[in-house]
């Protein structure tokens, strides 16, 4: 049996990575942690995310993973590089094949120079988007909008209806009234409001809106590495050994939220105690 690939985050957010790579690899296994005794990172400092990130990576490498996807905005902001320098296997963020997707949307929408990106504070302040943008298009500009209300809108389950379309319209209309005509959900928790935030900037526009989903696009670069031979390919498991679960705090907890991220029953859950 070949080696799973390692997905991890500080919290849920990074399921939907992980369900957007059961999609599109089916032959691969995952093994998840989530760090949820130390959530959220981004309100500390790089400092304090570059640590917790060796000590997530130092759980999935020692369970031999073949490739660790960092399955969050923060870590992959300030803590990619450290990884890649430390570990000798690829290490996935989520900025930039979301960048690149952005950049390839943009591409296609004639006169279109700008791209929002909807991310959490830490995110936005980063700057890590336009940078990455920067490095693809020296002719798009990035304009970013913190979201706070919608990580926990998301965590809650309120995904529809007045209250969620509300704060997405309010985030929303400062990038539309700056021509912004591609999205980037900056955030993995933010794909489950996708349908929401479609809807809502198709209503606020009179010019078509591509929405760019970082998680779908971290998937589609792994995807890419396995048909390009820098990954060995998965040995094609059951479906009921795919995904193997792991948290550092509140597993039950953890298990009923799992659901609605997957979209489907969550495995077993596992804690596990960083050091």
């Amino acid at each position: 049996m070949s080696a799973p690939l390692g997905v991890f985050d500080s919290g849920l957010g990074g399921l939907t990575v992980a369900r957007a790579l059961l999609e599109a690899l089916p032959d691969e296994r995952i093994v998840y942690l989530g760090d949820t005794a130390r959530v959220p990172y981004g309100t500390r400092s790089a400092a304090t995310v570059i640590r917790y990130a060796r000590s997530c990576a130092r759980v999935l490498t020692e369970r031999g993973v073949k490739a660790l996807v960092v399955a969050c905005n923060t870590v992959s902001a300030v803590a990619l590089e450290m990884l890649r320098a430390e570990h000798d296997l690829p290490v996935i963020g989520v900025i930039e094949p979301g960048a690149r997707a952005a950049v390839r949307a943009a591409e296609r929408l004639p006169g279109s120079l700008r791209i929002g990106v909807l991310g959490t504070t830490g995110t936005i302040a980063s700057g890590a988007y336009p940078r990455a943008v920067a490095q693809l298009s020296t002719r798009l500009e990035v304009v970013g909008q913190p979201a706070p209300l919608l990580v926990p809108l998301v965590e809650e389950g309120w995904l529809e209806g007045t209250v969620p379309e509300l704060a997405v319209r309010r985030y929303l209309e400062p990038l539309l009234s700056v021509d912004a005509r591609v999205i980037v959900l900056g955030c993995t928790h933010y794909p489950l409001l996708k349908p929401t935030i479609t809807r809502v900037a198709a209503e606020l526009s009179q010019e078509p809106i591509l929405v760019v989903d970082s998680a779908e696009a971290t998937a589609e670069r792994v995807a890419q590495l396995v048909g390009e031979g820098r990954l060995e390919k998965g040995a094609a498991p059951s479906d009921t050994g795919r995904l193997e679960l792991w948290v550092t705090d509140q597993p039950r907890g953890f298990s009923d939220a799992a659901r609605r991220f997957l979209g489907s029953e969550a495995p077993p859950v596992h804690q596990i105690d960083l050091v």
